[in-house]
């Protein structure tokens, strides 16, 4: 009789923790294959067939089925002090991390050239102490502090209808896009091809005038009402106002979600909303268009209509964001709030808070 196999048990943790490993770019070669050699011999496979399918011996399946029966995923990591002895100084590979965030006037940030000049290193050495740790000091993230006295109360305002739209109402989330540009190219743009080449275009144009693209996209179903206009004052916003009065179901309240752009506030502005009892106006803090998601379609159709178009006159322009309208509206794409509103304030309580720590 032969000798029956033996099969490695797994946790339903530790079965995710190995395919992530196997999955995963950035895990080791030595890793990866330890972990195939657990998922495998997990699977009833013997140790010549494991072997053989990953090419490797016996002996190594053996000795990393055996770790992993003892110690589980800790028995897969070698033990401390073996492998190579660093070729770089402890204190050379701190200097490369501490000093990666004070580059020396009037420079602004390091580069992985200047850096292992300052250090004595090659830059090759600086690239995978940084990627290593995790430091990035060419990506600059944008960020925008709100000084809204009434922040608070009118970022749950906003939240809330998101995440608890009103049963009689329609939620908007208006704003317009001023300055769409009908840009004509000096020359035809090279199309994309195969084999790694990419689209192409003249970096010079001849501007043909501009167009404001008003929109109200409607949170529930992802529809969008618009409306395009030479300029972008309150007249044309109030056409905008009493468009979505005629094409909106009259029985439903109205909930505009709008920033606090003059226009949004002018005097007959106002006026108007007040005789219109079913508009419901609610005004994101200011600094915080964040919190409107009809920026998210507008990023959208910028990337995708506007801005690598050439357009000989503001009609093409104009004709070619109807059309993308008109195909949006029949499959439209939904928007929808995930985030945690309480997580978003910790975070920016913890901005501002370095923020005034740097000031001191």
């Amino acid at each position: 009789m032969s000798r029956p196999i033996s099969i490695l048990a797994l946790t339903p943790d530790e079965e995710k923790e190995l395919k992530r490993r196997i999955k995963s770019p950035t895990v080791s070669k030595r890793d990866h294959i330890r972990a195939q050699i657990v998922l495998l011999r997990s699977q009833g496979m013997k140790q010549k067939a494991v072997a053989t399918e990953l090419g490797i011996t016996v002996t190594m399946v053996n000795r990393w089925s055996q770790r992993f029966d003892r110690k589980g995923l800790e028995g897969l990591t070698d033990a401390a002090g073996r492998g190579r002895t660093p070729v770089i100084p402890l204190d050379v590979v701190n200097r490369v991390i501490t000093e990666a965030t004070r580059p020396p006037l009037p420079v602004k940030r390091w580069s992985t050239r200047t850096m292992a000049d300052h250090v004595g290193v090659s830059p090759d050495t600086v690239h995978r102490i940084w990627r290593a740790n995790d430091i990035k000091p060419h990506i600059t993230k944008t960020f925008k502090l709100s000084n809204d006295p009434k922040f608070e109360e009118k970022f749950w305002d906003v939240i809330g209808l998101y995440l608890y739209p009103p049963v009689k109402g329609l939620v908007l989330c208006c704003d317009e896009k001023s300055q769409c540009q009908a840009l004509e190219r000096t020359q035809l743009a090279l199309p994309l091809g195969a084999g790694g080449y990419r689209k192409t275009a003249t970096h010079d144009y001849t501007r043909h005038g501009t167009i404001t693209l008003f929109a109200a996209l409607n949170y529930l179903d992802g529809k969008i009402i618009s409306r395009t206009e030479e300029k972008h004052t309150h007249v044309e916003w109030l056409r905008f106002l009493k468009q979505i009065e005629r094409e909106t179901p009259k029985e439903l309240d109205i909930h505009l979600i709008m920033d606090n752009y003059c226009t949004h506030k002018e005097e007959s502005v106002q006026r108007w909303l007040k005789k219109h009892k079913r508009f419901k106006v609610h005004f994101t803090p200011t600094s915080s268009s964040w919190l409107n998601l009809v920026e998210r379609f507008f990023r959208d159709i910028t990337q995708e209509c506007i801005r690598d178009g050439s357009f000989s006159k503001v009609k093409e322009l104009v004709s070619d964001i109807e059309q993308y309208l008109s195909k949006w509206n029949l499959k439209p794409r939904q928007y929808r709030w995930k985030a945690d509103g309480e997580e978003i304030l910790r975070k920016i309580h913890r901005a501002r808070a370095k923020l005034e720590e740097i000031k001191k």
